[in-house]
């Protein structure tokens, strides 16, 4: 039951990074986006993949934080894409 649980858990943190990316490609800006927060999620979902190294607990929901790592990665590596058109449209105070 703990499994089923955690993957419920993880699928339901996934559902939204679809969306999130759609989001972010459409909306060309950073504005609205917090890397910070995109990078404590990343470390998030790297710490559950190691326990369940360590615990050599290994089954299907380590896929789950697997696929979700790599979709909060695309919305970064998006997040730097619009960083830079936001930068080039002197949107940028930094």
């Amino acid at each position: 039951m703990a499994q089923i649980l955690e993957a419920m858990m993880v699928l339901s943190f996934g559902a939204a990074w679809p969306a999130n990316i759609i989001k972010s490609l459409h909306a060309k800006t950073t504005k609205g986006k917090s890397l910070p927060f995109m990078l404590i999620v990343e470390f998030g979902y790297i710490c559950g993949i190691g326990a369940k190294f360590v615990s050599g607990n290994m089954n299907y929901v380590v896929f789950f934080y697997i696929l979700n790592f790599f979709m909060v990665m695309t919305d970064i590596g998006i997040y730097a894409r619009n960083y830079r058109l936001d930068k080039l449209a002197g949107e940028l105070d930094r």
